[in-house]
């Protein structure tokens, strides 16, 4: 490839520095040089006039399910999915995730084992995406997670696997890394229809024991934690990631800062719901219980973030209330109008943190000499205003990996799989009042 110069435009490098006046070079799939009066050292270098334009790191989206093919309910999720098409279906939705400004995301979990497989197509060059770790199903209990009785008492479904006591949970961690898992994922709450909320579905013993098997083999383990004992347990047990923490209490909070866990509130499926249910059909209920999650669990994330605790940026795309593509700077968003962090500060959790979740630091994340060049140009500011990311609109240039993506393609369309949705006969019961009264 050849070498491109980006003259003049603002850099936010990602790191949390003021934006400065710069030139970037990128040279093939790398970040050449970045300063003052750059010059290329290769003749046929193109150059790019940036000037009036944001010059920042490619998005980092650290909770996504790209396989799962955007279901409206769990019952589509679970029982009208097959491999060959869902694995179709994730490579078409992937495509759209980059063309949103993101060049990395964790696919936390998925169907089948779908995720590694995608990954591996991507660095292939066989698919179009961002640059990938996946885990494959998520751990759970009998009891389950939030698909309550759907979740089987052994097995796999959908993207559970059941394990049933601590030998399959090694057993379980240990396969899962071998078939090409980057990460294991805990769903240490679940809902069950008798009780509110998600309740604390595994054991402090149990949770030590996934941990402890993944760590010995140089994999990290991600938990799902929906209330504060789950989070105080999953940071106790030595869990990487905390997604959620959903209502940290004292305890859970002292917990995670002592450990040095990552947390990912992935606040912007509840956020979608809460502002914007009514046009997607969803109750008035529905919205009261996901706003009401965010304001009582945002306070905590913020104490957490000032104790230094790291926060990533994860957009949970993959469910018809987050379709890809659409939803994936959101979360710096409401980390500004939530938690109260300055636009430059949720960049950094969106950008340069996200590397650290994915264990690439080094590689990526920030704009710097000897990064990949995953490079996105902007018009606008997002240093003042952070909306700008989540306008498609706005996207001047996209680079993932030095390469040059066409933004000037039309956006993907697709028409429904057969037996992809539910349909339901009614949207209410037909009584004989309902019909002649």
């Amino acid at each position: 490839m050849a070498q491109v110069l980006l003259r003049g435009g603002t850099v936010i490098d990602g790191s949390g520095a003021p934006p400065s006046v710069a030139d970037v070079l990128l040279d093939g799939d790398l970040i050449a040089a970045v300063g003052e009066s750059v010059i290329p050292d290769a003749a046929d270098a193109a150059v790019f006039d940036a000037t009036g334009l944001t010059v920042m790191p490619g998005l980092i989206d650290t909770h996504t399910h790209v396989t799962l093919g955007e279901p409206a309910s769990n019952d589509e999720l679970f029982f009208h999915r097959q491999p060959a098409l869902a694995a179709l279906l994730a490579g078409f939705n992937l495509g759209k995730v980059l063309r949103a400004g993101v060049t990395s995301i964790m696919d936390v979990d998925g169907l089948f084992n779908i995720g590694p497989a995608l990954r591996e197509a991507v660095a292939a060059g066989i698919v179009e995406g961002p640059h990938m770790k996946s885990g494959l199903y998520a751990l759970m209990t009998a009891v389950g997670g939030t698909a309550g009785r759907m979740i089987p008492d052994e097995g796999t479904a959908g993207y559970a696997e059941v394990t049933r006591n601590r030998d399959e949970m090694v057993a379980a961690t240990r396969r899962q890394i071998k078939e090409g898992a980057d990460l294991i994922k805990i769903h240490v709450t679940g809902s069950v229809p008798t009780r509110r909320g998600e309740l604390q579905v595994w054991t402090p013993d149990e949770l030590r024991t996934v941990v402890d098997t993944a760590h010995d083999l140089q994999t990290p383990v991600v938990a799902h934690c929906r209330n504060a004992t789950s989070t105080r347990d999953a940071a106790r047990a030595g869990v990487d990631i905390i997604y959620h923490a959903s209502y940290m209490d004292e305890e859970a909070l002292e917990a995670v800062v002592e450990s040095g866990a990552i947390l990912g509130p992935v606040f912007t499926f509840l956020a979608n719901l809460a502002d914007f249910g009514p046009k997607a059909g969803a109750t008035p209920s529905a919205q009261d219980v996901f706003r009401d999650e965010i304001e009582n669990t945002g306070a905590m994330v913020r104490r957490a973030y000032d104790a230094g605790v790291t926060l990533i940026c994860g957009s949970e795309s993959g469910f018809i209330i987050t379709p890809c593509g659409h939803w994936h700077a959101r979360e710096m968003q409401i980390f500004v109008d939530v938690l109260g962090l300055t636009p430059l500060e949720a960049i950094t959790c969106g950008t340069l943190n996200g590397a650290v979740a994915m264990g690439e630091k080094d590689l990526t994340g920030t704009i710097e000499a000897g990064k990949r060049a995953d490079v996105l140009v902007i018009d606008g500011d997002p240093a003042r205003d952070i909306t700008v990311l989540g306008d498609k609109s706005r996207l001047r240039r996209l680079f993932w990996q030095g390469r040059d993506v066409d933004l000037d393609r039309p956006w993907p369309r697709r028409s429904p799989l057969p037996g992809e949705r539910v349909m339901p006969w009614a949207e209410t019961p037909l009584t004989w009042d309902l019909a002649y009264r």
